[in-house]
Order: C-alpha cells, then structure tokens, then sequence
C-alpha cells in the first residue's frame, strides 16, 4: 500500500469520502493537519491523518473506500500512520469515533473517559465542536 501526504490543494477527494462517510470536514484545511491518501495498484483506497503537535496527537478521519471494507484496509492504513506518526516522536495516539470504536479496539486502542485526554487533544475542534459529546474516546500508546 502506498501513503502520499496530501497538501490544502489537494484534499477535494478526501472531503469527498469523508462527507460521504458522515464525517466531519469542517476544518481540514486549518494548520497542524497531515492527511494522507493510500493507494493500491494506483487507486485510491482509504485516507486518514493525523493533528497536532508533541507526544500527543489526534487520529483524523480515517475512512476506507466502500469497496475495500473487510479486506484489512483499514487495519493496513491505520498501521502505516501508527509507523510514521512514531517517526514523527509520537508517543500516544488519540481519537473520536461515533461508529468505528470496536475496530479501533481490535487494534489495540482503549477506550477512555473524555475527561482525561491530555489538554492539547481536549482543546482540538474534533473534542470541542466537531464531534458530538456521544462520541467514544479511545488512544493507544505507541510505545
């Protein structure tokens, strides 16, 4: 599988996928975002970023395309931004998800309590606006 950073000019197709998804878009052009679109036999197949800086840094949007659901996608692209966020000094991945918790388990994360996320994942637009105080809260050590 391929991984390719997208820049602001190109995030067209990935607020495509994601309006499609029922997941939020309203800030993917703000600063301190990397997203990234992941490529099969040149298709794309999945994106997913990461925000924030330091140790601690917010999973984003991460949505495999409709086609390429139960065929490991997900967990393959959700391994390659665990690898480079790690590269990048990333001790602690964090995440909001209304629909996808349990996968997010299977793959190591735990679910938390909001009120214990560290203060630069809590102030995010994700933890504050975008995604509903329903929404599960889970991280995961990359330790």
């Amino acid at each position: 599988m391929r991984m390719t950073a997208l820049s602001n000019d190109d995030l067209e197709p990935l607020r495509h996928a994601l309006t499609l998804a029922g997941l939020p878009v309203d800030d993917l052009d703000y600063p301190g975002r990397q997203f990234f679109s992941f490529s099969q036999a040149g298709f794309d197949v999945a994106f997913a970023g990461i925000e924030g800086e330091g140790t601690d840094r917010l999973l984003r949007s991460l949505v495999v395309f409709e086609g390429q659901r139960g065929r490991g996608t997900g967990a393959a692209v959700l391994g390659a931004l665990e690898v480079f966020a790690k590269s990048e000094g990333v001790e602690r991945l964090h995440l909001l998800t209304d629909s996808a918790a349990a996968f997010f388990i299977a793959q190591g994360y735990q679910e938390q309590d909001r009120s214990l996320a560290p203060a630069s994942i809590s102030a995010t637009a994700q933890f504050k606006t975008l995604c509903p105080a329903s929404a599960t809260y889970l991280s995961k050590s990359l330790a």
